[in-house]
């Protein structure tokens, strides 16, 4: 007789796998006009499903033959994409209701491509890797797409799904080269070989294979191509999704991956992930200077901000592990606030995004302002916001791994950066105002509120995170 799974450390992906499908049916028998609806059962249904999540360590275990594990970096990734899914579909709502944007489509998709980010961070063999990584894949290639009636929005669609597929392809090409090598698909398994047996030639080919489809999952250099095309096209509110919670479950995958899988080999893998860091950190300090539209502007700061992420995952530390997932933090926190700023960019005529919009947004709209400007200094790392932490904990460990021209690098280049966050602010409060936006709805004040709290307070209570991502860090070493 086959005994049965234990399932209940998947517990909360099942429960959101059906929840999913509960809000298919209702929006496919109930139409557009359940739209309301099912928006808020899907808030709903990510929060029930943070609850599953919320007894940190309470749970853990492997199901599923090893393929799926729940550990506290599970446990801590997880609770960070269920925020981001949260308020990604809370500040739609606005958007839906203006736009002509309130499709029932786009929440299940938000919840599908949830359930395969928290699919990707349990993932402890390729095989379940690479399912999560395409579920989450597919959900947000429509989104991207979902406003038919825009040709950009369908052009960046297209272009996602057409260099989305090729990294999937280079991915599995390298994932297939790696089992070729080692006989083994389970990260653990991949690891005791290597510490056995070292690094063949074609092992290491095809572990560049897997890093460079996953660089291209968090749109690190040089597989960035699509993020500033996408983000500008592709409608606000899946902007604002795009930039937070997926970028965190590629990042926490990508980690789980280097550490578990192929921490022996740390010396061949940490080459690379250098290249990537620096590239991704200068090509995002210098490609945004020129820009004018706010959403490429958050498309090369993403770019540079993963560059920063990947030096403390470059020292290979547990140190450095820890300063990537509280920098991934701190980037959703920065990320979610800024987006709604821009989604308060309204006007009697519509929605715009340029920069020079925000001209004189100190004299009609001062709150928004400020609020906007701590993000902004915040994303530029000056103290004492959450962002300089986030940058003083990665390149910490940097330096304590001895990888100080990394760092000191990374320090210029965000001098560099800074340049182009502080030119919004200089429009905000030193440029003849334009006419003022429309009433920023409830939902976009209460997100930028608490984005502002967790930035402009960080330094009051900071145990929360940096314990939080020091226990997390803690479970793969």
């Amino acid at each position: 007789m086959t005994q049965l799974p234990d399932l209940l450390p998947a517990l909360p992906e099942i429960f959101l796998a059906l929840g999913a499908l509960v809000l298919l049916m209702i929006g496919v028998f109930g139409g557009n006009r359940v739209s309301p609806l099912v928006n808020g059962m899907a808030m709903g249904l990510i929060a029930a499903t943070a609850l599953f999540v919320l007894p940190f360590g309470a749970k853990n275990g492997v199901t599923f033959s090893g393929s799926f594990i729940l550990d506290d970096y599970a446990y801590y990734l997880k609770l960070v994409i269920l925020v981001g899914s949260f308020f990604a579909i809370a500040m739609s709502w606005a958007y839906a209701k203006s736009q002509a944007f309130d499709k029932f489509e786009y929440p299940v998709l938000i919840v599908l491509a949830t359930l395969g980010m928290l699919l990707m961070v349990s993932a402890h063999d390729m095989i379940a890797l690479y399912l999560g990584l395409e579920l989450q894949s597919f959900a947000l290639y429509v989104v991207a797409a979902i406003n038919r009636d825009s040709v950009r929005s369908t052009e960046s669609g297209l272009k996602y799904f057409v260099l989305g597929s090729l990294s999937s392809g280079m991915l599995l090409y390298g994932m297939s080269l790696v089992y070729g090598f080692t006989g083994q698909i389970g990260l653990p398994e991949i690891a005791a070989h290597l510490h056995e047996n070292g690094a063949s030639i074609g092992l290491v080919i095809g572990l560049v294979f897997v890093l460079a489809g996953l660089a291209f999952k968090i749109s690190a250099v040089p597989f960035h191509m699509w993020t500033p095309d996408v983000y500008e096209g592709a409608p606000t509110p899946v902007t604002a999704f795009l930039a937070a919670a997926p970028k965190v479950a590629a990042m926490g995958m990508l980690v789980r991956v280097v550490i578990d899988g192929f921490q022996p080999v740390t010396h061949d893998w940490q080459q690379v992930i250098v290249f990537v860091a620096i590239a991704s950190m200068g090509l995002g300090a210098f490609a945004a200077i020129g820009q004018t539209n706010i959403k490429r502007l958050m498309a090369y700061s993403s770019i540079s901000h993963m560059g920063y992420a990947l030096v403390g995952l470059a020292a290979g530390t547990e140190g450095g592990v820890q300063g990537v997932l509280f920098y991934m933090t701190a980037y959703l926190a920065m990320t979610l606030g800024v987006f709604a700023c821009i989604l308060g960019m309204r006007r009697k005529d519509g929605m715009v995004e340029e920069i020079e919009d925000l001209a004189g947004l100190s004299r009609t709209n001062l709150s928004m302002a400020i609020l906007l400007a701590i993000l902004m200094f915040s994303l530029a790392g000056i103290p004492p916001f959450i962002g300089f932490f986030a940058k003083w904990y990665v390149f910490s460990a940097a330096v304590e791994a001895g990888l100080y021209p990394l760092a000191i690098i990374g320090v210029v280049l965000s001098v560099v950066g800074a340049y182009y966050y502080l030119r919004v602010i200089k429009v905000m409060f030193f440029d003849e105002p334009k006419e003022a936006f429309e009433k920023m709805p409830v939902e976009l004040r209460v997100v930028l509120g608490l984005s502002g709290l967790v930035v402009i307070f960080f330094w009051a209570m900071p145990s929360a995170f940096i314990q939080g991502a020091a226990t997390a860090a803690g479970s793969l070493f």
